[in-house]
């Protein structure tokens, strides 16, 4: 079968690091893709087919976390060794370490305007620095355990976080004060990240489900059940209106968000999917995995409307109560699966012998998808609700589940839950508050009990004069 031009196509295929990727990132001119690794290495591949890989030793652990600048010209890292580094992504690669933390970095990123960075730590912490010198400004302290991303909104007044204490925390960057938290009740959120129009956010969660929450009026806007593994890492289309998801079934799924539902399917990864990044332009993506390969896809439907992206941003403005499921049934989504382009050449590691595939809702899998669909239209019509394009109608099953989750609970007990989440937020910050006093204690003790150590050998040594 051949692939239509609305297709994701495989366009380069990398390998090199020596163990799995656990994250990648596209430069702004597509020039370059970033990975990091748990070989602890950092590479550059570049997309021209004449120009060779550049490979940054520097870490002395696994890299966790991999990031361009918004210009280009530098690569920050996070690695278990506690450390970030930023690189330049070039032959000499020139780099300057600073310790961020006392435990494994999970993730760096830069800030809209490049000059601050944010990383997050299973040290519990979240930090702010300056790029230039690597300045540390604040930290934001109220999670209760592992953080595993951190990210600046799109005009960088708000950082989002997500943590293994299963809530994902939005957080004023002048106050440093949290104004929300988010709670992730099956599972925690492995990645997080903010919508181009800063409206919302996105979360890839250990529970195989992808959330999208309206961070002003606090709701959960889509719920996609899509994957049948944990969801490692996520990435929005600049226009907005896609999300692609990477998982540990092996698959990518991408997400049109204005329909509310599963566009493709894509196979090529042997094991989990661990790292996926859209570029600056939504034209290609890229995703590295446990099989130690980096791949580079041409989206082919970048061009799919910018004012779909419009329409999802008013419409998560103004809508605060629909909030669509989607049950995915993966074994309707995989209809034909269409020949992918391969552009392969010395640089890349081998013809990729096993298949690369995108499984489409189009053309043969269409009908297929129908049937999958229908029965949300079909019911939500009998019940004479509004059909709203791109947030489809829930069937009555659906509706009821949520139901208790949507604001379907009596209003008595969504005021005490309310008031329960209410101090449960304060005795979250009551010991945040406790334990940087018990550090502050141990550090003092300790300083005592070396200068008594101090006194008593200087005793001695006059003694024995």
């Amino acid at each position: 079968m051949t692939s239509s031009p609305s297709d994701p196509t495989l366009e380069r295929h990398f390998k090199g690091h020596r163990d799995k990727v656990t994250s990648v990132d596209l430069s702004c001119n597509m020039k370059q893709i970033a990975t990091g690794s748990m070989d602890s290495s950092v590479m550059i591949w570049n997309m021209k087919p004449q120009m060779r890989a550049y490979r940054f030793d520097g870490h002395k652990d696994a890299v966790t976390s991999v990031q361009f600048s918004p210009s280009g010209h530098l690569v920050a890292s996070a690695s278990r060794d506690k450390t970030v580094r930023l690189w330049v992504p070039s032959m000499k690669a020139e780099s300057t370490a600073f310790r961020a933390h006392t435990a494994t970095v999970r993730s760096v990123s830069f800030s809209g305007d490049g000059q601050n960075l944010v990383t997050a730590s299973d040290d519990k912490t979240i930090k702010v620095w300056t790029v230039h010198r690597q300045k540390f400004l604040f930290s934001l302290n109220q999670h209760m355990n592992w953080v595993r991303c951190a990210k600046f909104s799109p005009d960088d007044r708000l950082i989002v976080s997500s943590s293994d204490d299963k809530t994902i925390k939005l957080w004023d960057k002048n106050s440093r004060e949290c104004i929300h938290s988010f709670y992730e009740h099956a599972g925690y959120a492995n990645h997080v990240d903010f919508h181009p129009s800063g409206t919302c956010i996105a979360a890839a969660s250990t529970d195989n489900s992808v959330k999208v929450w309206d961070i002003r009026s606090h709701k959960m806007l889509q719920h996609y059940r899509a994957h049948s593994g944990v969801v490692n890492s996520l990435s929005f289309h600049p226009a907005g209106n896609f999300l692609i998801t990477a998982s540990s079934d092996s698959t990518m799924k991408i997400l049109d968000l204005v329909e509310g539902k599963l566009l493709y399917t894509l196979h090529g990864h042997q094991g989990p999917v661990t790292g996926v990044a859209f570029s600056g332009t939504g034209e290609y993506f890229a995703s590295g995995g446990s099989d130690e390969q980096v791949m580079v896809w041409k989206s082919n439907f970048d061009c799919a409307g910018g004012s779909d992206g419009v329409r999802l941003q008013h419409r998560t403005t103004s809508s605060s109560t629909a909030q669509p499921s989607f049950d995915s049934h993966p074994s309707a989504l995989r209809s034909e699966a269409p020949e992918p382009s391969e552009h392969f050449n010395g640089q890349d590691s081998h013809t990729a012998a096993h298949t690369q595939s995108a499984s489409r809702s189009g053309s043969h899998s269409r009908a297929t998808h129908s049937h999958t669909y229908r029965h949300l239209s079909s019911s939500s019509s009998s019940t004479h609700q509004p059909q709203t394009r791109g947030l489809p109608q829930r069937s009555p099953q659906v509706q009821a589940q949520a139901q208790a989750s949507d604001g379907g609970v009596p209003p008595g007990l969504a005021s005490t839950l309310e008031h329960i989440m209410g101090q449960l937020d304060v005795l979250t910050q009551t010991v945040s508050i406790l334990e940087q006093r018990l550090t502050l204690t141990e550090d003092k003790l300790k300083e005592c009990l070396e200068n008594q150590m101090e006194i008593g050998l200087h005793l001695q040594r006059r003694e024995e004069a």
